[in-house]
């Protein structure tokens, strides 16, 4: 057992500490300018990490405005995609025959990409109000729950079907109903591959979120700054929402391996 301890925190060091210090050495190339002499740029369409910082500081409530209508649509999309995929995987599992096929339907989404869904979302909800933002809103929701929907629906499925061997016989030899073994076996079995997804996901969310700001009717969002400021060459003020926008996945990633340590802990 501790060697076994000892080989989870070698590992846990390994991809903790390694990426920050991979972080920490592009961070000191691109402050020394050594960055931009291997990429050929110069600091006005590549400014200095310091000029980034102090944008952020100078903008903090402009730039928490569009964080916030950015997380609502990313989490919001998140949670009725994730809802959705989930009723789908379970559909599926008890309706193979039907399921299969619905599956095979929903993964065809991940070949579309966002952009060809983002102008065709804000032509469909364009009658749905009056107001832009809740229009432009429920857009942008519409593309996330899609992106996020596919891959619950198809983890889900694989948690609900690939059980350990004998343990679905084990419940018919005792006369177990569909409603015990769905809540007995195969929802337990499937927590795992519910994170699988998430992990997915989470990244997937910010990423469908920005890049539908691109394209939304009303004008708020990180992903949406980050077009305006490059429209007006605005290299900085770009930067800066771009950091903010990784800053936005990695805290929310990091909740994610939370709450997974969490609910899976000492299960086996």
């Amino acid at each position: 057992m501790k060697k076994i301890k000892e080989i989870v925190n070698k590992n846990s060091f390994a991809t903790t500490v390694y990426p920050i210090l991979f972080g920490v050495l592009i961070v000191v190339l691109w402050q020394t300018q050594i960055l931009h002499k291997i990429l050929g740029a110069d600091t006005f369409t590549l400014p200095m990490p310091s000029r980034i910082f102090d944008i952020i500081l100078a903008n903090t409530d402009s730039i928490w405005t569009n964080v916030v209508a950015t997380l609502i649509v990313a989490i919001g999309g998140l949670i009725v995609g994730s809802a959705l995929g989930f009723m789908l995987g379970v559909l599926a599992t008890f309706a193979p025959k039907w399921g299969a096929g619905g599956l095979t339907v929903i993964a065809a989404f991940n070949a579309i990409p966002i952009i060809a869904i983002a102008p065709i979302a804000n032509n469909l909800t364009k009658d749905l109000s009056d107001n832009p933002e809740i229009r432009s809103m429920i857009a942008k929701m519409i593309v996330v729950t899609l992106t996020c929907m596919v891959p619950m629906s198809i983890n889900v499925n694989r948690g609900m079907t690939e059980l350990k061997p004998f343990s679905l016989d084990l419940m018919k030899s005792y006369a177990a109903e569909n409603r015990t073994v769905f809540f007995k076996l195969r929802l337990p079995n499937s927590v795992p591959y519910i994170f699988t997804a998430l992990r997915v996901s989470v990244p997937v969310c910010v990423i469908s979120a920005l890049v539908s700001e691109y394209f939304a009717e009303f004008i708020i969002g990180v992903g949406r700054q980050i077009r305006e400021n490059i429209v007006l060459a605005q290299y900085a003020t770009a930067w800066a929402y771009i950091t903010v926008a990784c800053a936005i996945g990695i805290i929310l990633y990091i909740i994610l391996l939370i709450a997974e340590g969490i609910t899976l802990k000492g299960r086996k």
